[in-house]
């Protein structure tokens, strides 16, 4: 029985045909791993038959770190209150826009906490001040979890919070915060009340109304059966039916050191051939990213040959994983001599996937990058002049702000 649904799977997709969930979960469970590679390196050939394999130059900024979900798989998130409790001020994240800018970069992805003492006017403030000194520089910013944040402290519909940040500069979303979107898994990972998996999905479906486009991601390794990552998948393949607002998908393995859920972490065989699997299910989605940030940059390699097409970000700076432990890094050099040896052409990018041009460091002198920057140096406590502007919820915060007599 299971040799015929494999067999039937394989022919489906041969075909051209989609994948159900029992089928998808017969390849990933019974077909062998480099079968599995070569039928989404297919798929992935079909979509884009020219061998060129895109990255962008952007810098992922967190722009703090206090947070009150306190997902279990987190590693990254401290407390209201907490000593080492951060958050950037507009003049640290202009610098920080304007070494992107040297580079090449053309994005800031600024993802951050769930923090009580940042409201909505605090994210309209800093997206119009980065746009009346970068007007053409993209905003690539808050996870549907984020935007739910805001809504909750603001009061305010999804779909309004979102209208007001695109009206002070959002240009797209990115798809964090998804982890798996089955309510089981999010409530065993203590996500759940930051987002249902229907309210991630309403986010995104508000975000694409809207007219922006966002990406989908997937975090895996976690508490989480195969089907329900099966499940995950066509929650998003259904969405993309129904909008065609998603330009890529991403997925990773839970990193579990200095997380209160710890265990091990996947194998990069695993992630092979669930990336692989995603490339064959999600039959709408044109882009996969490989995600050398969790996986190395040689296993992002062989992505290339198991249905990814895009090897992501040169990131510049990351805090979030490199808090549990993985601190790869590969500068735009690095990049692009990962995608020549694996027999493709590489091209820059924006967040929509248009193509942009050859290398930059091909075009002029730029500083190679041997290690990811973080978001603060270690030990800067300091507290920007500006938040003092907006009234702050909680008590510590409360303290923080107050004029000193």
């Amino acid at each position: 029985m299971t040799e015929r649904l494999v067999d039937g799977a394989v022919r489906r997709v041969l075909d051209g045909g989609r994948l159900d969930a029992a089928e998808a979960l017969a390849l990933y469970a019974d077909l062998p791993t480099h079968r599995l590679g070569q039928l989404a390196d297919a798929a992935r050939a079909a979509r884009h038959p020219g061998r060129i394999v895109t990255y962008i130059i952007d810098r992922n900024v967190n722009y703090t770190n206090v947070c009150v979900a306190r997902c279990n798989f987190c590693a990254f998130y401290r407390e209201v209150g907490a000593g080492d409790g951060y958050v950037l001020g507009f003049d640290e994240i202009f610098a920080k826009i304007d070494e992107t800018v040297a580079v090449g970069g053309v994005q800031l992805l600024l993802q951050g906490g769930h923090n009580p003492d940042l409201p909505l006017r605090w994210y309209e403030d800093l997206f119009r001040a980065v746009k009346a000194r970068y007007p053409d520089f993209k905003l690539h910013a808050l996870s549907p979890p984020e935007v739910i944040h805001l809504s909750r402290l603001s009061q305010l519909p999804a779909r309004t919070v979102i209208d007001r940040l695109v009206a002070a500069g959002l240009d797209s979303i990115p798809g964090g915060g998804a982890e798996i979107l089955v309510d089981r898994v999010r409530k065993r990972l203590n996500c759940y009340g930051k987002a249902t998996a229907a309210e991630w999905i309403d986010v995104m479906r508000h975000a694409h109304d809207a007219g922006l486009r966002t990406t989908a991601t997937m975090m895996y390794g976690t508490v989480e059966r195969l089907d329900e990552r099966i499940e995950h998948l066509l929650r998003l393949r259904e969405l993309q039916d129904a909008t065609g607002g998603f330009t890529a998908f991403i997925t990773w393995s839970f990193q579990p050191s200095n997380t209160e859920l710890g265990g091990a972490g996947a194998t990069g065989v695993e992630y092979l051939r669930t990336l692989a699997l995603a490339r064959l299910v999600l039959d709408n989605f044109d882009n996969l990213q490989a995600s050398w940030v969790t996986q190395g940059g040689k296993v992002g390699q062989l992505s290339l040959a198991c249905g990814a097409n895009d090897m992501g970000s040169v990131m510049i700076e990351e805090n979030v994983v490199r808090a549990a432990g993985a601190a790869y890094c590969m500068d735009e050099v690095e990049i692009v001599r990962n995608i020549e040896d694996a027999g493709f052409v590489p091209k820059r990018r924006d967040m929509q996937y248009r193509v942009l041009g050859d290398p930059i460091f091909r075009e002029r002198q730029v500083p190679r990058m041997t290690e990811l920057a973080t978001a603060r140096e270690a030990g800067d406590v300091s507290v920007p002049a500006e938040l003092d502007r907006y009234p702050a919820r909680s008590l510590a915060g409360k303290r923080r702000r107050q004029p000193v007599v």
